[in-house]
């Protein structure tokens, strides 16, 4: 096991700017829980609360699972060009604020995001292309088999029998997109799975690009500009 205050005492990233941790997954894999487990594992890690269309299920709360808008309101929001990334999916609209991406980043903390392979690719092309200038780090996320992921999405309980054929449908799309996303984590069993993230997480902040500002200051007279 990871000592907890050792890793939370790292720092997150040289300079002034945190690192983007973006994870993907078909329905039912379970990224959702392993990114709310590396938010409570990690102090200085927040997990990006996306905006969407769609209601709120039963236990979910405005501001802390979603922030819940009108459609009106998202397409507002897209006019002013206010999202670092927005998709659709299952018939709602999901998208990330790129100002409270780039508050959190410029102060030092990083952020990982719950999202879908479309906004993951979005963010991905903006990073290639120099548009957003930040560390940005792909992590896919895997149930043990097709068959297992279909199992999950079935007993998920949440949905209509046609909502579980289209998630069925956008699984086996999503899991081919794996291919560009730099770590596969498969998720067989969660603390498994979630010691893996983990790993991601602090090897990508100790990488020494990002120790720099950190080592700088350590070793002033054998590290200069």
């Amino acid at each position: 096991m990871w000592n907890k205050e050792a890793v939370s005492g790292q720092q997150s990233a040289a300079g002034d700017s945190g690192i983007l941790f973006m994870v993907s997954a078909p329905s039912g894999a379970g990224k959702t829980t392993l990114c709310r487990k590396a938010v409570d594992y990690f102090h200085d890690l927040r997990h990006s609360v996306s905006y969407t269309t769609r209601s709120p299920r039963d236990g979910e709360t405005d501001g802390i699972d979603y922030h819940f808008i009108s459609k009106e309101t998202f397409r507002e929001m897209i006019n002013g060009g206010e999202f670092l990334e927005w998709a659709e999916v299952h018939g709602n609209r999901y998208g990330t604020s790129f100002n409270e991406t780039k508050k959190l980043l410029a102060d030092g903390l990083d952020i990982i995001l719950d999202i879908d392979v479309q906004g993951a690719r979005q963010i991905k092309l903006q990073i290639v292309n120099f548009k957003f200038k930040i560390p940005g780090v792909f992590i896919f996320v895997l149930p043990p088999s097709l068959e297992d992921c279909e199992k999950r999405i079935r007993n998920r309980g949440k949905d209509s029998y046609e909502a579980i054929l289209s998630r069925l449908e956008n699984a086996r799309n999503e899991i081919k997109e794996m291919m560009w996303y730099e770590y596969v984590i498969i998720n067989e069993n969660l603390e498994d799975a979630f010691e893996r993230l983990k790993s991601v997480i602090i090897a990508e902040r100790s990488k020494r690009e990002r120790m720099m500002g950190k080592l700088k200051g350590l070793y002033p007279t054998l590290l200069k500009e």
